[in-house]
């Protein structure tokens, strides 16, 4: 296996993020928490709210942001947190084999540019700005938003907090595909109409699927590190063969998953079928789970993975948007 050194230029260090001013510090806290990733639960709060606007026949632009930055800041949260997590398993410090920055963590603490405890803080302080965001949702939206929220914040902490850690049981795919797929789509619309329906759960369901795969993809550079540290995730216990498979299922769950909804006339004929078309790129990037896994391959796969979420999240947006338009 080719092998990744702690002297990659590409990693932070405290030569290129130090310095005590204000926008020093800033940047080293908003590159802490891997803010390259964010885009997955933006996403979700988009395409609900413009499932929410479809049902309700009117947009409110309050709840909408305060949900998205809600969301955001518990997204943020939970991966510094986890950061806190394997560092303290010790599979990050293990992990020569990482990919940077998509896997091994944000490398702050095992490069020396923030430590633990700052990171833990951090972690707290973000958790803390969601909590006031939701306070702010409680009065303009009414007590149902505490449900959304506070599973939200508890599946974010159970995915990397000591003694439950969902991550190292094999449940980390199934944790994030709710957190920030199903929960922020379906919260999103709810927040926009006040109902829960079939619709806003079906289109969900392609969502937390694709941010599944990126999770799963990300796993495997990690997984000898992983299970040096006991951190069994889904990529550990399936092995390349099955996890190859079980990445294929994702986004075939998720392509069914649109087609069921333009079947149902939740979203246009047409985007069904244009999620076929994410297929081929999937079957591409499942060809890096392999045996042995090369470096270079491995990038293309996670980038692929990457951006089938992006390409498959914009045609849900935008075919959701389109349906609630020409109603």
């Amino acid at each position: 296996m080719e092998m990744h050194t702690h002297s990659s230029p590409a990693e932070p260090s405290p030569a290129g993020l130090g310095g005590d001013s204000l926008g020093a510090r800033a940047r080293r806290l908003a590159l802490a928490t891997r803010p390259a990733f964010a885009p997955a639960s933006v996403a979700s709060v988009l395409i609900g709210s413009a499932w929410g606007y479809r049902l309700a026949g009117r947009f409110s632009l309050a709840p909408a942001v305060l949900a998205l930055f809600a969301t955001l800041c518990v997204h943020l949260a939970a991966n510094v947190l986890n950061d806190v997590s394997d560092d303290l398993s010790g599979a990050d410090r293990g992990n020569d084999a990482r990919i940077f920055p998509y896997t091994g963590g944000s490398r702050f603490i095992q490069n020396g540019v923030m430590t633990a405890h700052e990171m833990t803080v951090w972690g707290v302080i973000l958790l803390g700005v969601a909590a006031a965001l939701g306070l702010a949702l409680l009065e303009l939206s009414g007590p149902g938003v505490l449900v959304f929220g506070l599973i939200g914040v508890a599946l974010g902490l159970a995915y990397s907090l000591p003694r439950i850690r969902l991550a190292a049981r094999g449940l980390g795919e199934a944790t994030i595909a709710v957190a920030f797929g199903v929960l922020p789509v379906t919260g999103a619309a709810w927040l926009q109409s006040g109902r829960l329906d079939a619709g806003s759960f079906l289109i969900s369901v392609p969502v937390g699927l694709w941010v599944a795969a990126i999770l799963l993809m990300n796993e495997v550079p990690d997984r000898e590190a992983d299970a040096r540290a006991g951190k069994a995730t889904l990529a550990v216990r399936l092995g390349l063969k099955g996890t190859r498979r079980l990445y294929l299922g994702l986004h075939g769950g998720a392509c069914a998953g649109m087609i069921l909804a333009a079947v149902l006339g939740f979203i246009p004929w047409w985007a069904g079928l244009a999620a076929v078309l994410l297929l081929p790129e999937a079957w591409r990037a499942a060809r890096a789970i392999a045996e042995p896994p090369g470096r270079a391959t491995l990038v293309g796969g996670i980038r692929t993975t990457l951006r089938v979420h992006t390409l498959g999240s914009a045609l849900l947006l935008v075919s959701v948007l389109l349906a609630a338009f020409l109603r």
